[in-house]
């Protein structure tokens, strides 16, 4: 064999490693990147079944979310029932909303929890029946608002006996704790809150 088929053969080899390389690089970082997207869609099918599985009963469950999408197309969309509810300010813009349930010493109760650069806020779904001394029964929103510089943190909590069931609890500067789950999307709301608290 002569020096130049020798080298010709040396060049293709090395090219042929270069290549098989690079093809294994893109290959590993294809890989990496599928297994990522699967991590998140299992997350989110995980904290969907968790949301549902909050509800009383599934069918409960879905005509209240029907009725919840019903309300907010009539009234106009989200951000006008956040403006009705909590009375928000010009001023005041809309971060993020999300459903999730309060948990509360009844029980947990559905609705939409709203973030803004003023404040936390949250108005159930359905209403819920309130009596005075007298006796008299009125039907009202369960609302809780916070105001962001009142909040000292938000942290994550999960429940020992169902892992799958994970809280944002919300502490205020009385020492007053609120808890928040079934989110659709745990992980990213707890990051808004935790920045927008932080901004304050």
């Amino acid at each position: 064999m002569n020096s130049s088929s020798e080298r010709s053969m040396a060049v293709s080899a090395s090219r042929y490693r270069e290549s098989s390389s690079f093809i294994q690089s893109k290959l590993s970082s294809v890989i990496g990147s599928m297994s990522k997207i699967v991590e998140r869609v299992d997350n989110y099918a995980q904290d969907v079944r968790e949301h549902v599985r909050i509800g009383s009963k599934i069918t409960e469950t879905v005509k209240g979310k029907l009725s919840l999408g019903a309300k907010i197309l009539q009234i106009g969309g989200v951000k006008k029932i956040f403006t009705q509810n909590f009375k928000a300010k010009e001023e005041e813009k809309l971060l993020k909303v999300c459903q999730c349930y309060l948990f509360t010493t009844a029980g947990p109760l559905a609705g939409l929890l709203f973030l803004s650069t003023e404040r936390l806020a949250f108005c159930s779904e359905r209403t819920i029946k309130v009596c005075s001394p007298n006796g008299e029964c009125i039907r009202i929103h369960y609302k809780v608002g916070i105001p962001l510089e009142r909040i000292l943190g938000a942290r994550e909590s999960e429940n020992v006996k169902q892992p799958s069931r994970k809280y944002i609890v919300i502490v205020t500067d009385d020492n007053f704790e609120f808890w928040f789950m079934g989110f659709l999307n745990h992980w990213r709301t707890i990051r808004h809150i935790q920045r927008a608290v932080y901004h304050v």
